[in-house]
């Protein structure tokens, strides 16, 4: 495995609990990019653009802002789904559900650039870590109205049984809160994704460091 996919392997690991996911669609209406800049200002090291639904050349134009941005403040960048889109912009990687593009043909399109995979089951996580991925999404943990899997919610026990059957970083995804997100680092969570929790909130960049400031606390207090 190359020093550049170590690299990346690494950075998705605990220094990044936090996941941030920026979905214009559940911005408020409030302008793209003062939204990224307030993730960033806040800490955020691994943000995924996330934008379902929206023409690709629209989608691509966001990107290159997020990449811009990103690559400012150090910051890693994944692009949700569209592999091109990572491709042409530059992306540190892309991630991928489970109807999309084949984990092997993105492997050889990719490179050596990150690749995670969205999984909801034991034998995706295993499928997963055999082809090749960098990281996991493991989810709904619980219940969520920002993203729809088709999948009941898993909970903090299968989420410690995936802990267990896998090496890799383990995103955990699918209604985590700051109320929440300890128990589910407990549970053996390196990262937590946040969509509406973070981009609903009055103060963006507050509620980021605060997130950030939580993975320091004692787990002691959430169990």
């Amino acid at each position: 495995m190359s020093s550049s996919r170590n690299l990346l392997v690494r950075a998705v690991t605990l220094p990044h609990s936090l996941y941030a996911i920026l979905d214009p669609a559940q911005s408020k209406g409030r302008p793209f990019l003062s939204i990224l800049s307030a993730l960033l200002k806040g800490g955020a090291s691994v943000i995924q653009l996330r934008a379902k639904g929206i023409p690709s050349r629209e989608f691509f134009q966001l990107a290159v802002e997020t990449r811009r941005h990103t690559s400012a403040a150090g910051c890693l960048f994944i692009v949700n789904d569209r592999l091109d889109i990572a491709l042409s912009t530059g992306a540190d990687g892309v991630h991928l559900g489970q109807g999309d593009l084949p984990l092997a043909v993105a492997r050889r399109l990719m490179g050596d650039r990150g690749i995670g995979i969205s999984t909801h089951d034991l034998d995706q996580a295993k499928d997963a870590e055999r082809g090749g991925a960098d990281y996991i999404g493991f989810g709904p943990i619980f219940g969520t109205a920002t993203k729809h899997t088709g999948y009941p919610p898993r909970g903090l026990p299968m989420l410690k049984k995936i802990r267990k059957a896998t090496n890799l970083p383990i995103v955990a995804i699918g209604g985590i809160s700051e109320q929440n997100a300890g128990m589910v680092w407990e549970a053996g969570g390196n990262s937590v994704a946040m969509i509406g929790e973070l981009l609903r909130a009055e103060n963006i960049a507050e509620k980021v460091r605060r997130i950030l400031a939580l993975r320091q606390a004692p787990f002691a207090s959430f169990s």
